[in-house]
């Protein structure tokens, strides 16, 4: 079921990556400063994605700057956001990460998402795949004697 609203606004939707609540970002904006234009970047935590994933949503980045803390709402599909990369991740536990703002020290420290796969070494599967009767996979090796 698309609305006319749906079919107008999907053309205009850009192709962000996945931006989630405790990523660390960089903004890439447009600034128009008289009749020059330059972007500005911001980069920051992103503490709250707000409007679903639609044309009206926005994500509030947070930045401490010389012990001041800075905020700012970007609307993710407006024309004068360039682009918006994402640095790091991190896992969080909450969709709204709110409690930052009067977070000290180590309570204000995100932990970082682990990426990584666990991989067997080659060695043990080729051993496990390598039997072919199961019996004697399970026996005991005779000791050896020594002389």
């Amino acid at each position: 079921m698309s609305t006319l609203t749906e079919k107008f606004n999907t053309p205009h939707l850009k192709k962000n990556p996945d931006i989630r609540p405790g990523d660390i970002v960089k903004v890439h904006q447009k600034i128009k400063e008289g009749d020059k234009q330059r972007i500005q970047i911001f980069e920051g935590v992103v503490i709250a994605r707000k409007h679903g994933k639609g044309i009206s949503s926005t994500i509030t980045v947070r930045k401490v700057v010389e012990g001041i803390g800075v905020e700012r709402i970007f609307p993710v599909n407006s024309p004068s956001i360039e682009k918006i990369e994402v640095v790091k991740s991190s896992k969080v536990r909450r969709a709204k990460l709110y409690y930052l703002r009067t977070a000290k020290g180590a309570k204000a420290k995100l932990k970082n998402k682990d990426l990584s796969v666990a991989i067997a070494p080659e060695e043990t599967l080729a051993t496990e795949t390598s039997v072919e009767n199961p019996d004697i996979a399970l026996q005991e090796p005779a000791p050896e004697k020594s002389e």
